[in-house]
């Protein structure tokens, strides 16, 4: 038993009942490499694109998951300390090599981030990726200065709770949207400014409490809500493209002087590890532990329960980020 884990297996591209819960040889790491005995991952739309076979250059069979959190189990270069807690994410795992879902799972070392903190694992489980996006969207892609407003298109998503956090602790004024009427409170209790329904006419409603539009826009819908976002946003405003949770990501025939309301701007964000700085992560893990900010409800499964967690994240059942908690 000692040579062999737990981990999900994707078979291939379909329904939930791709996802098996099988033993597979434990992984053992190449120099340059390092294994991690997986405590929690979270899941990400990256994931169910990969699962629905949106994804490309994916081959199968695959145990998926772009990100992990846990410790060092081994090092065969002696610079990470077994026992050691960190996270990765990115950097092909989970499509060109074996991901998160799995009680060990081998990476690169340079995808390795080290943090120190006594948060459940749930919890800690939950920060990689949504971290990393939600701080480069606003830091690369945006550019997000103090005082600044912000609008969150699909702000009750994980990577939108975890944007609001930031931008509210940078003092921005933040805007956020719902398609669910029920969730706005939520979006007011986690400290958005201004949750608004979204009934596809975002840029109504925002222009109707800042005339002259928002600063800065975080599109995490995809393209079907791109133009009225664009909207939404005033001159030498930008617009960051992050998320697809629309499944859609491309836009049929662009033609961008016609695409683009003049003046503003539009980018896009998708980072790795390496784009998160150690000391980053670590200061967002203090501030939770603390209590001065909220990174979000997050909803725990056990590894026995991937199909109801894919479930729920194929269909939005849950409000903000769902965890595996592989063990204890």
């Amino acid at each position: 038993m000692g040579s062999t884990m737990r981990a999900v297996v994707l078979a291939g591209p379909g329904p939930v009942e791709q996802l098996t819960v099988t033993r597979l040889p434990k992984p053992e790491p190449a120099p340059g490499w390092v294994r991690i005995k997986v405590e929690a991952f979270g899941l990400n739309r990256s994931e169910l694109h990969t699962r629905l076979g949106l994804a490309e250059g994916v081959t199968f069979p695959r145990v998926p998951g772009i990100e992990a959190t846990g410790t060092v189990d081994a090092d065969p270069d002696g610079v990470l300390t077994p026992g050691q807690q960190v996270v990765t994410m990115m950097g092909g795992m989970g499509r060109t090599f074996d991901g998160g879902y799995a009680e060990y799972t081998v990476v690169p070392r340079s995808q390795v981030l080290p943090f120190s903190s006594e948060l459940p694992w749930e919890v800690l489980g939950a920060v990689p990726e949504t971290l990393q996006t939600a701080y480069g969207s606003l830091t690369v892609g945006l550019g997000l200065r103090p005082g600044q407003s912000l609008l969150i298109r699909g702000g009750t998503s994980a990577l939108g709770l975890v944007a609001a956090t930031l931008a509210k602790d940078q003092g921005a004024t933040v805007l956020a949207t719902t398609r669910d009427a029920d969730r706005l409170a939520a979006l007011a209790d986690h400290g958005v400014d201004h949750p608004l329904v979204d009934d596809g006419k975002v840029a109504e409603q925002v222009r109707a409490i800042l005339p002259d539009g928002v600063d800065a826009a975080l599109e995490l819908v995809g393209t079907p809500t791109l133009p009225d976002t664009l909207a939404a946003t005033r001159g030498q405003g930008t617009v960051c493209f992050a998320g697809m949770l629309s499944n859609q990501w491309t836009v049929p025939d662009f033609y961008p002087i016609g695409y683009l309301p003049r003046g503003v701007r539009l980018s896009a964000y998708g980072g790795q590890a390496d784009d998160l700085p150690t000391e980053v992560l670590q200061r967002y893990l203090d501030r939770i532990a603390s209590g001065e900010i909220s990174a979000g409800p997050t909803h725990v499964y056990s590894l026995d329960q991937i199909r109801a967690a894919h479930t729920d994240l194929e269909h939005g059942h849950r409000l903000g980020k769902l965890v595996v908690r592989v063990s204890g």
